[in-house]
């Protein structure tokens, strides 16, 4: 459908639910090269999804934070602590798995089953906490099953919108997708806390499971974008082919991808050294290093997501960026603030350092979704994420291993080894792939 409206055409696409604007030609150059940071709203779909993703991020958080407090309170070991924290991304093996069936199904139906799951899930434990029966065991067995899916939600959240948005604006797009995480880190750590403090886990859960079904409701609003092939439909006469051999396609397209992979091996390198760091430790880091409580805990989770926040807002402002070369500058500079953050004995000015991590943490991220989302063709790109996804199985690898040598040398010695670790194969895979990252003509730096 096309109406005129003033000197603008408007075009409107019922099947991906998207409302594209046809600008004039004679309109000046340089306003329309000007990036902002409400232009993916305009699509209709986009107007959805981000306060779905947001309300599920917030739930994330607040979960983190509210059961890692209470497992380390209860229990008071930070080996068990650490076993937790990695029972949360399980599903990471998996993960490939659900991008082959949100290629089939749909990313947005995988999605709201995906949160009506969270949902259902989370009133578990609301149950539990209100009669008096949680404990620990309860919680670590429901973290593990909830830890089968949830490792997989940003990956299915990340395709969605490389369907629904336009490819000239898929910077700014997925820049302020990831702000629904950087806020939920940020008011969803606050609130969680103050939640859980004043008047304890089963009315803080209650929220929680209000927040997963509203998420769960507004995602269903999105317009499903054509779906590939359904399961069971034949293609030109033959049965669809197996789930193992796409998966195994979409291993391979990554893999003989080198801008692909080496964007990979970065997540892959920072969820072993970096996230453990300024993720999964914080609680410990909060009671043992800085003798604060689970308001302390969560100024420190608030500083970093803050940092993050900060960052995701100023890229989707900016154009003209070569990526490859923000994601090495901006992951060098987050090993290099973790390895400050290791040696701080002030509360104050770890939250200036974790602030400061955030920060790179978010251009290093957004850098490696962009570069992997540019490469993967559409039918693909599930896939592709649930590759991407599969690199944060290193997380609780790094997390355990963590656990062990605190107990022995310390969290300073140990974030000090991680942060230098990390800058030392950093700059590895930049020589090995630097004509694919650091070249300015490289398809990873088009700008």
């Amino acid at each position: 459908m096309i109406s005129a409206q003033g000197n603008r055409l408007f075009r409107t696409n019922k099947k991906q639910g998207r409302v594209e604007r046809d600008e004039p030609r004679h309109r000046n150059l340089s306003e329309i090269a000007r990036p902002s940071a409400l232009a993916p709203f305009r699509i209709r779909n986009y107007r959805f999804q981000w306060p779905a993703d947001l309300l599920t991020s917030w739930a994330f958080e607040m979960e983190t934070l509210i059961l890692g407090w209470y497992v380390l309170v209860e229990t008071g070991s930070v080996l068990l602590l650490t076993v937790f924290a990695s029972l949360s991304f399980v599903g990471t093996l998996v993960a490939p798995m659900f991008g082959v069936v949100g290629d089939r199904i749909g990313h947005r139906d995988l999605l709201a089953m995906m949160r009506a799951f969270y949902a259902a899930q989370a009133a578990i434990l609301m149950t539990l906490a209100l009669t008096g029966l949680l404990n620990p065991v309860y919680v670590l067995i429901i973290v593990a099953v909830m830890g089968l899916v949830r490792p997989s939600d940003l990956g299915v959240r990340g395709a969605l919108v490389a369907t629904i948005m336009p490819h000239d604006q898929l910077i700014g797009a997925i820049s302020i997708s990831r702000t629904t995480m950087d806020t939920a880190k940020f008011a969803g750590a606050l609130s969680g806390a103050g939640l859980f403090a004043a008047l304890g886990m089963g009315p803080a859960y209650i929220a929680i499971v209000a927040l997963y079904l509203v998420s769960t409701l507004l995602g269903l609003r999105v317009v499903a974008p054509s779906k590939p092939h359904p399961v069971g439909e034949l293609i030109d006469g033959a049965p669809l082919r197996s789930t193992l051999r796409d998966l195994k396609e979409g291993v391979a397209y990554v893999w003989t991808t080198p801008r692909m992979r080496a964007a990979i091996w970065v997540a892959f390198l920072v969820n072993l050294t970096a996230y453990p760091l300024s993720n999964g430790l914080l609680p410990y880091v909060a009671r043992d290093s800085y003798g604060t409580d689970q308001t302390g805990l969560g100024y420190l989770a608030a500083s970093f997501a803050l940092g993050s926040l900060v960052g995701s807002i100023a890229l989707s402002l900016i154009g003209g960026i070569r990526v490859a070369r923000l994601m090495i500058g901006s992951t060098m500079a987050w090993f290099a603030t973790l390895l400050v953050f290791a040696q701080l004995q002030s509360m104050p000015a770890a939250l200036v350092c974790l602030m400061l991590a955030g920060f790179m943490q978010s251009l290093a991220m957004i850098s490696v979704a962009v570069i992997l989302m540019r490469a993967a063709s559409e039918h693909l790109r599930g896939r592709v994420m649930g590759v991407r996804m599969l690199a944060i199985y290193s997380l609780p690898l790094g997390l355990l291993a963590a656990g062990s040598l605190i107990g022995e040398i310390g969290f300073a010695a140990t974030a000090s080894l991680y942060a230098a670790a990390g800058l030392a194969l950093m700059l590895a895979i930049v020589l090995h792939w630097r004509a694919d990252l650091w070249n300015a003509h490289a398809p990873a730096n088009a700008r």
